[in-house]
Order: C-alpha cells, then structure tokens, then sequence
C-alpha cells in the first residue's frame, strides 16, 4: 500500500498541471460544500443566540390566557385557582435533572407610578424578586449592594434599579441612598444592577420586536417579595424563571417546570394557565428554514464533484492507455491482477484526497471571505471538514474503479506489443 501511495505521488508530480486541472472540480465542489455547511453552522448558531439570549440558559414561565401573556393591574386581576408558588412546588421544580435553579417573581409591567422629585419615570417594569433571582438570571451587582435575607424578613423599602432605570431617573447622578416613590410609598436605591452578558437582540421583523417587547422599556427596577404588598397586593401568583443545566435541555427544563406549575392550579376552569417561552422551539423552526435553502445549495454543489469525478476517469482512462507498455512487463513479470487494480486505484483515490484537502483550505478560506464581506457568520465545521475528504477519497475509488478494471485486465502480451 506505501508503495502504491509513492508511486501516485510520483505520478501525480510528473504531471503537475493535467493532475491540477483533473483535481479542479473537485476542489471547487469540496469549497463549495464547505463554505455553505459553514455558513449554515453559522446562522444557525447566530439565530440560537439571538433567540436563547445571554447564554444564561434561562427559561421564562409565565401566566398566559388564551394566548397571551396575562397581566396583573389591580387585585381584580387576580386569576382564580392560582397562588403563589410554594417552597413545595419549588422543590419540585429543583428536583428536575435538567433544572440548575429556578426564581419566582411578581410583576407590573410598564408601570407609570414611579418618581424621583418631579421626575417620572414611565413604562418602568417593577419585580417583587425573591433572593435567588439575581443569581439565576445572570444579573451581577455593578454599584451598591445586593438584597439581605434582613430586607424580607423586615420588610424594607428598598428597590435595586437595573443601569437603563437608573439612567433614565438619575442621568450622571449617583442613585445609591437616593428615595424614589413607587405608587405614593417612598422605597430607598440601595443597588444598581445589569446583565453579565452585552446580549443585544436584533430586531428585523414585527416578529422580533414582539419577541423582545418586554425588553422595550425604560428599564427595571426591583424590591423584595416581601415588601411587594407594602405597594400592590397580597397573594399574587407568580412567574418562574428556570435555569436549565444547559441550552440544549432549556426546552425540557421548561416543559417539565411548566407541568408542575399547572398541576397546582385548583381551579379546572380557569382559561389562565403557566406556559414556557420556548424560545428554542422558534430557533429551530428558522434554523430549519434556513436549512432548507442551503441544501439546496449543497445539491447544486454537489454537481461539481461529479463533474470532478467524471474528469477523474477520464485522465485515469488516459493514464492507463499511456502506461500500457508499463503494465505489460508488470504482468509478464508476474503482478497479479489484484496488485494492478489497487496501483491505479490508490492513484485515483490520493489524486481526489489531495482535491479533497485543498478544497477544504480553499472552502474554510471562502467562508472567511464571506463574513468579512457580507457579514453573515460562519462557523467551522471539523466533522463536515474529515467528512469532505473522506468522500473525495471515495470519488476518487468510484470513478477509478473502471479504469483501474481496464488496466487489470490487460493481457500482457498485447500490452507489450504496444510499445
């Protein structure tokens, strides 16, 4: 087999230029394939982060009816049959073996009630957290300090105010110790928060605005649970965040967070119900749209590398019309068959691995290209890479099999009377 692989690299060198142009079509279907697989990879890790956010893997469980996402305004709001969540059904939402963590809060959204002197602070969305949240959902503490387990058991007025909240009110002002009052009830800033992630959505369609509306607003600002009802109302259901162990069990993580959720609920006709933002269920559904496209893309570039194969046999049929003198006294001399046939056959097969090769380095290299043009993000696909050359290699025995035939089965005699 060495010997067989020299001698093709012999071969191959003797006609550099006729060995280049045969490998040509392989090395352009070989770029081809690699450069789209990269790019899917690509998008489709950009659509997974864009959708699945800061990498906190965090789900959203939320109160929904019929459809849409139920909110609380006033104690009339308060759906039947549905409490707050206990440390039971806490736990057995821990107890799940893809579920990290999980937080429960209380939430007005774009709430109009809050100022600082004479200014207002308007659309601010208020959470009553418990003491797990900042930890769960990825928020660090940037000035100031975090919620004591003494704010909930005294229940003090005091709020945490995420950097678009504290902008908004404080401008370059330092809002630590400043009162601000919330619904006529002053609460004192005693932290200011932000996400460890600079996750910023991209926002292309009505979709993505609604996707990301709840982040459309002048900020954030949050207090103990236990002072929640010092402000608004008592025995509130709550929303769940769950952290799951990892992106890919984000899905299952919520579906099973979110059946525990709804089998607390008493009251069987309620139309209100928990339901999981299943935000990787939407990455996959434009990852698969994606998909689509591109392998479409695959199967027309894929016609080079038959194209290339084709070229293959033919400068092998030539090869072996040219070496016929050669396989004559091979024969004479004693190979068999079988070592003729694995000669030409190791020649085809290292003739389109090499395509192989350069074709991945060019692909990798017009991937690169295209995101710096375009912008459009590629990821390198090692598998999609071994794969390529493997199936070049393949070609290479496929299309080298007939001529490889020929040349086995030359009789020796009139091979030599050729010359």
């Amino acid at each position: 087999m060495l010997e067989n692989i020299r001698l093709s690299f012999q071969g191959i060198w003797s006609h550099k230029l006729r060995s280049l142009l045969t490998m040509l079509g392989i090395i352009i279907g070989i770029a081809s394939i690699i450069s789209i697989v990269s790019t899917i990879k690509g998008t489709n890790e950009e659509i997974k982060n864009q959708l699945v956010g800061s990498g906190t893997n965090t789900v959203d469980i939320q109160l929904y009816s019929e459809g849409y996402e139920y909110s609380i305004n006033s104690s009339a709001d308060i759906p039947h049959g549905i409490q707050e969540v206990s440390e039971e059904t806490r736990q057995k939402i821990l107890d799940v073996d893809t579920v990290e963590n999980v937080t429960c809060y209380k939430e007005r959204i774009n709430s109009d009630g809050v100022y600082y002197q004479n200014t207002a602070l308007s659309s601010v969305a208020i959470r009553g957290i418990d003491t797990s949240y900042f930890a769960t959902t990825g928020y660090i503490i940037r000035t100031g300090r975090n919620f004591i387990q003494d704010d909930y058991t005294n229940f003090r007025k005091v709020v945490i105010l995420d950097e678009t909240a504290a902008s908004d009110l404080f401008r370059n002002e330092n809002p630590i110790g400043k009162t601000i009052e919330i619904n006529n009830v002053p609460f004192t800033i005693i932290g200011v928060v932000d996400e460890a992630s600079s996750f910023e959505p991209t926002i292309n369609s009505i979709d993505d605005y609604y996707t990301y509306a709840s982040d459309e607003t002048s900020g954030t600002m949050f207090m103990p649970s236990a002072s929640w009802p010092i402000v608004y109302t008592y025995d509130e259901p709550e929303n769940v965040i769950v952290k799951a162990t990892s992106t890919d069990e984000m899905e299952d993580a919520g579906q099973k967070a979110e059946d525990i959720l709804n089998d607390t609920i008493t009251d069987s006709e309620s139309t209100v119900n928990y339901r999981a933002d299943n935000l990787l269920e939407q990455a996959r559904s434009l990852q698969q749209l994606s998909a689509a496209t591109n392998n479409q893309l695959i199967w027309i570039a894929s016609i080079s590398l038959l194209v290339g194969g084709i070229g293959v046999m033919n400068i092998m049929l030539v090869s072996v019309t040219e070496r016929t003198s050669e396989i004559g006294l091979k024969k004479a001399v004693g190979a068999k068959k079988s070592a003729i046939l694995a000669q030409f056959l190791t020649e085809a097969a290292v003739l389109t691995s090499l395509g192989g090769i350069v074709g991945v380095g060019a692909g990798i290299g017009m991937a690169q290209v295209i995101n710096r043009i375009s912008g459009v993000a590629v990821s390198i696909s090692v598998p999609a890479s071994a794969i390529a050359v493997v199936f070049s290699m393949l070609i290479g025995i496929i299309f080298g099999f007939l001529p490889s035939v020929q040349a086995a089965n030359l009789d020796p005699i009139e091979a030599l009377r050729r010359e």
